[in-house]
C-alpha cells in the first residue's frame, strides 16, 4: 500500500533546524523504511490531548503523525522530553 506523505509547515521551519544532522538522517530513514511502508504497524497510538495521532520512536526523538486513508501528515518531530507538549500546542493553534 503506497502512502502520500506531507508535513505540517512548522516541521521544516521549526523542528528540523533544531535537530542534529546525523539524527535528521536517521529520522529520514525511519520515515522511508517504516512509516511509508506500514504506519499502523510501526507507530504507537497517543492518548489524551494527542488522541488520534501516533508516534514513531527514533532513538530519543519522536515523530508525531496522523494517518487518514492513504495520507500521512507529519505533525511534529522533536526530542522525547518536549515533543508531546509542543505537539499539543501545535494542535491547539
Amino acid at each position: 500500500m503506497a502512502y502520500h506523505l506531507s508535513y505540517h509547515p512548522d516541521v521544516k521551519k521549526e523542528d528540523l533546524p533544531n535537530i542534529p544532522r546525523n539524527v535528521q538522517d536517521r529520522i529520514r530513514k525511519a520515515i522511508e523504511e517504516r512509516l511509508l511502508t506500514d504506519p499502523d504497524k510501526y507507530g504507537e497510538p497517543l492518548k489524551r490531548g494527542l488522541y488520534g495521532y501516533r508516534k514513531l520512536r527514533v532513538g530519543d526523538y519522536r515523530i508525531i503523525y496522523k494517518v487518514e486513508k492513504k495520507n500521512i501528515l507529519i505533525f511534529k518531530i522533536g526530542h522525547r522530553k518536549e515533543v508531546y507538549r509542543g505537539g499539543q500546542l501545535r494542535i491547539e493553534r
